[in-house]
């Protein structure tokens, strides 16, 4: 109890990182600070009744994190891949009265942000669309017909001919869709979610429907996110995610290549879309020529396609929890002894499938009726067939559980003294390490019929979290501890200088191990709008080299009083404004949350700070 009313003093505080845990909520607003007090409440009702006393030793001991841990009291899940078509196809019920199914892409696309904002609610995680185009395409071809209906009755004999009538009427369904496409991304970054505490988490994954009208949704949004927001600012949301296929736009002779194009000039201006390769053998695996086989990413780099219980695709489908081990405090507890790592390491990863399996026992406890847009509309697969009163485990089956790792780097200079990047030996070793990991989900997975995977943690908060209590306990260590942070999962440390290339090649053996997601990144110097070929080069060789999902980070910075576009630092280099509140400084959090550095919380600025370029 001591603890949690020392966090609620530390929360009253202005400048408190506690109220910067989340780049996506301000919390230093009203809001903001009410959601941190009731946050600190549910994790100190979760460490006192709901966990085993092993957990509760593997966290105290800095071993173990658990990821929203504020929400497990509540049952809820992670995320979810939405099956965004079924829901448009037969409408959906929000609690407040039935919604009709939509008649116009215009329509469609506002459905769309009342999904995401619905499901935002019954869930703790993000959401994401996995055939955003294959599934709003069918509804720019109502508006279509629509157009072409009216044009007729307005305008009889003001054509010459039907093809002259056809041509105008998809010009204005153009304008139509690229309204509906602003009118989303808008809404992306407007709308509220949790009380009005949060941005929903949203991400759309597209690029493989070739359809004419599926290539028109895609060039409009686009050309949407190129334009920005109101006043020419990055959006945050959505979080864009372009799908390359062989034979359907990787290459210049492919019907969608013109997409992949425009996406590259548009990742150059706006940071998204990232990318994601279906042709990467993980990823081939799953696709059987139909849409919902092909693999898709949430922005966080969540991967769902494996499943003991049934089809494997992720529509229907998403991650119910995941926890994550702090691979430096193992190698630093063993003193770089690597019997004393692997034995401690085997002991920690069969603590952190017991939490998990734990969590997901208690959430099958869990009834319908305590997530009714979750269950009750189908956003999970058959969730729609449960009564109000049933338990929902024989739904949620079909979810995922997700063991997460932090500071390999930083491990593997304990152990060897040099990290991955600076050493085969040391990658050598970062590889078993993680394929320990993969063979103990794997293994969990058949002994508990339950789908375990491995996930690359995206650590935002938690990148600060673990080191502050090492370096207490261990003192400040070169290359270990004396940073702000530990470097997220397998990724080589953010201020090691190495090339495009070495950085890619180094890091994409480990997205196949990674299962449950994996993102690699790089970062480019300059104004990126002036050299697309270079991005294409870049993105053309993540493809080759096996990378599953992959981004592209340069400076978006934004000045709002004349318009300059780039990198700024104290002052815009254009017109010589440096008042903080007239400059955005848009950077990417942690390979997947772009926003202004202002809402970060000191680890990651710190990060940010000692990010090197790759050349």
């Amino acid at each position: 109890m001591k603890e949690l009313i020392k966090s609620f003093q530390e929360i009253e505080q202005i400048n408190s990182e506690s109220l910067k845990e989340n780049a996506n909520v301000d919390g230093c607003s009203p809001l903001g600070k009410m959601n941190t007090f009731a946050s600190e409440t549910c994790k100190w009702y979760t460490d006192e009744f709901l966990l085993s006393e092993t957990t509760k030793q593997a966290q105290n001991e800095n071993i173990l994190y658990i990821h929203d841990k504020d929400f497990y009291p509540t049952g809820t899940t992670t995320c979810s891949q939405i099956p965004l078509d079924k829901l448009l196809d037969k409408g959906f019920y929000t609690g407040h009265g039935h919604i009709r199914a939509p008649k116009s892409i215009q329509s469609a696309m506002s459905l769309a942000a009342i999904i995401l904002q619905s499901n935002q609610n019954n869930q703790h995680g993000g959401q994401s669309f996995q055939k955003f185009d294959y599934d709003l395409a069918p509804f720019v071809r109502k508006s279509y017909e629509n157009m072409k209906q009216r044009l007729i009755e307005k305008h009889k004999t003001s054509f010459n001919n039907e093809k002259e009538l056809e041509a105008f009427a998809w010009d204005e369904t153009r304008q139509e869709t690229f309204q509906a496409c602003e009118a989303f991304i808008h809404n992306a970054n407007s709308m509220h979610s949790r009380g009005g505490g949060q941005v929903p988490f949203v991400s759309i994954n597209y690029g493989t429907d070739t359809s004419f009208e599926g290539r028109m949704l895609v060039d409009e949004l686009l050309q949407a996110t190129r334009n920005g927001l109101g006043n020419g600012e990055t959006p945050i949301f959505p979080i864009q995610i372009f799908k390359v296929k062989n034979g359907v736009n990787a290459k210049e002779e492919d019907p969608n290549y013109d997409l992949f194009e425009k996406a590259i000039l548009t990742t150059s201006k706006r940071l998204f879309p990232n990318f994601s390769f279906l042709d990467a053998p993980f990823n081939k695996q799953y696709f059987n020529g139909e849409p919902e086989s092909e693999v898709a990413y949430m922005g966080c780099r969540t991967r769902v396609m494996a499943n003991i219980h049934g089809e494997e695709t992720s529509v229907g489908r998403g991650n119910l929890s995941f926890s994550s081990l702090n691979l430096v405090r193992l190698a630093l507890l063993a003193n770089g002894d690597r019997n004393k790592f692997w034995s401690g390491l085997s002991e920690a990863i069969e603590t952190v499938i017991q939490q998990l399996l734990d969590r997901y026992r208690y959430q099958c406890d869990k009834v319908a009726a305590e997530f009714p847009f979750l269950f009750s509309q189908g956003i999970w697969k058959d969730g729609d067939q449960l009564k109000l009163n049933e338990k929902v485990e024989k739904v949620i089956k079909q979810g995922t559980l997700s063991l997460g790792f932090i500071g390999l780097a930083e491990a593997l200079v304990v152990l060897t003294g040099e990290h991955h990047g600076q050493s085969k030996t040391s990658w050598e070793l970062g590889i078993e390490i993680v394929a320990k990991l993969r063979q103990a989900a794997d293994k969990a997975t058949q002994h508990y019929c339950v789908n375990f995977g491995v996930i690359a943690t995206p650590a935002e908060g938690l990148s600060g979290k673990f080191v502050k209590t090492d370096r207490n306990d261990f003192g400040s260590i070169t290359n270990v501890t004396e940073r702000d942070y530990y470097t997220n999962s397998f990724h080589i440390p953010v201020h090691y200088s190495l090339s495009i290339h070495e950085k890619i090649r180094l890091e994409a053996p480990f997205h196949a191990l990674c299962n449950a997601g994996h993102i690699t990144y790089v970062e480019l110097d300059g104004n990126a709008c002036k050299n697309t070929k270079a991005l294409m080069q870049i993105v053309d060789y993540m493809k080759q080299s096996g990378i599953g999902y992959g981004s592209i980070n340069h400076p978006v910075d934004h000045c709002m009083t004349c318009g300059y576009q780039g990198e700024i630092n104290i002052q815009c280099p254009s017109c010589g404004e440096m008042d903080e509140h007239k400059l955005h400084h848009i950077r990417r959090i942690t390979g997947y949350l772009v926003g202004d550095m202002k809402r970060w919380n000191k680890a990651k600025r710190k990060e940010e700070e000692n990010r090197v370029k790759h050349l």
